[in-house]
């Protein structure tokens, strides 16, 4: 069956829909900007208000008859390699726990990487579903996880045979990538699904150089964030389906439980826009892309205490297994400040806003967006943060633990920790408690404690010292992290 690339369904019927004059008695009730206040219209324009339709009744008929939104999933499958494709209007967050449940159900085993983003916890705790952690590879020079290797994930199966299935993160926000295609052979040899939270990666189907995609790798389900590295609007998702393993039917099933109802037509047209777009030109972009990047990246490694973190530091024997070079990380620890100094000055006195911040190091996420003038601004600003961080206050340290010392005990089920009986207690009585809550250093949004884990001294001092240096913690009951929440006097605990 030929597939035309250059058709954009979303798009098309939101054209037609205005081209027919429809007058809509339903939601959304601004009516088509009419309705909005003038100020909010005067900031964002019309046009928002004139792409936010319903989606059934209003893009659609009632019946959904024309297929508007199933023929814009078809085709973003046929540009990616995939057998289906579901749009999601909510994010990653909820496309990752669709996939989870796709795959196993309460008090099932499912194999997860320890570096998963907080989504992946989000989704044990509202399942049950029983996680097995493997171990990612850890960089004890650069206190820096990559995502776990093959070998862990085979170990991980010998233990706990009856797990359902496995999910790795690949590319990490810092560009780091597993060997998928081994992990999937992992998998598959057992009959079990692959899921692959991929929602750094949705430039990595459009060019040869980048590394593998999952679905090309032989993953089962992919879940992809278009408005990261793509060109569609925050929120805007889609995970892919390929294989026997799990049903198209099973997956859109688990999907619906968590989607919602009034989908965003404006989401479902950046998607659309989106594919079409990489479809037709997409390797010319990332060609153009990826050697911007080498230039932009040659030219940070230049500035006097900073360093590009490249595929040297990150790939290689214990380490990743391939590399993303467009997250673009830059070490910052030779100019003798924090990450989140760095992020901060940069945002005050250039008008930067740098990406992922942490004890040493910024984001400079590159995409097919930019080119050389933001580049230039980007050079620009960093030079000049090179010459005042001689002048900066150094501020506090962050007491970063050794790799034996990050993990801690799963003394409870993540979800029964959760809803369970709860107190709050000093931060300086909770080592040796059972955490009841999650608590994330964010972005990039990887949890350094989850619910029912043992809290342990070095880990609760990181969290403290890094609160102290400028840390974004979005998700503790006190984000002064004076308490902490944890399990009840008197639960069963391990």
């Amino acid at each position: 069956m030929t597939v035309d690339h250059s058709r954009a369904p979303v798009l098309e019927a939101l054209q037609q829909y205005h081209r027919h004059g429809r007058l809509g008695f339903t939601p959304p009730g601004h009516k088509q900007a009419r309705g909005a206040d003038p100020a909010v219209r005067e900031v964002l324009g019309d046009s928002v208000f004139l792409g936010d339709v319903l989606a059934t009744g209003g893009l659609d008929d009632r019946l959904t008859r024309g297929r508007v939104l199933q023929q814009a999933q078809e085709l973003l499958a046929d540009a990616v390699h995939a057998e289906h494709t579901f749009f999601s209007t909510c994010g990653s967050s909820l496309s990752v726990k669709a996939a989870m449940l796709s795959v196993a159900g309460p008090h099932e085993k499912l194999l997860i990487g320890r570096d998963a983003h907080k989504s992946v916890v989000a989704g044990l705790i509202l399942s049950g579903i029983e996680p097995v952690w493997v171990e990612p590879r850890w960089d004890a020079v650069r206190h820096l996880a990559h995502p776990p290797s093959a070998e862990e994930f085979d170990r991980a199966f010998d233990a706990h045979p009856d797990a359902r299935g496995a999910l790795v993160t690949s590319p990490t926000p810092y560009g780091a990538s597993a060997s998928l295609r081994e992990i999937a052979e992992v998998c598959h040899r057992r009959s079990r699904p692959l899921v692959v939270d991929e929602a750094w990666g949705a430039h990595l189907p459009f060019h040869p150089d980048l590394p593998s995609w999952a679905m090309d790798a032989g993953a089962d389900i992919c879940v992809t964030s278009i408005h990261k590295m793509g060109s569609g609007l925050e929120q805007g998702s889609v995970f892919h389906l390929r294989g026997d393993l799990v049903t198209p039917a099973l997956l859109g099933m688990r999907a619906d439980l968590l989607g919602t109802t009034s989908p965003s037509v404006l989401i479902f047209a950046g998607l659309d826009g989106w594919r079409r777009q990489m479809a037709l030109r997409g390797k010319e972009l990332m060609e153009s892309t990826l050697a911007l990047a080498a230039e932009v990246r040659a030219a940070i490694e230049e500035i006097d205490g900073m360093h590009v973190n490249d595929r040297d530091d990150f790939c290689g024997p214990g380490l990743a297994d391939d590399f993303d070079p467009l997250p673009c990380v830059i070490d910052v620890a030779g100019l003798g400040i924090t990450g989140y100094r760095a992020a901060d000055w940069l945002r005050e006195h250039r008008s930067i806003d740098a990406h992922l911040a942490d004890h040493r190091r910024i984001g400079a996420q590159l995409t097919h967006g930019d080119d050389r003038e933001t580049a230039g601004e980007l050079l620009s600003a960093l030079r000049e943060l090179a010459r005042a961080a001689r002048s900066l206050p150094r501020g506090p340290g962050v007491a970063v633990p050794a790799p034996g010392e990050l993990r801690m005990t799963q003394a409870v089920q993540p979800r029964d920790a959760f809803f369970g009986p709860t107190e709050d207690v000093p931060v300086s009585a909770a080592a040796g408690r059972v955490a009841a809550e999650m608590i994330t250093p964010y972005p990039p949004g990887i949890p350094a404690v989850l619910p029912g884990e043992r809290l342990t001294e070095p880990v609760l001092r990181y969290l403290r010292t890094g609160l102290a240096a400028g840390m974004y913690l979005p998700d503790p009951a006190d984000p002064a992290l004076d308490t902490v929440r944890v399990v009840g006097e008197g639960a069963a605990v391990v």
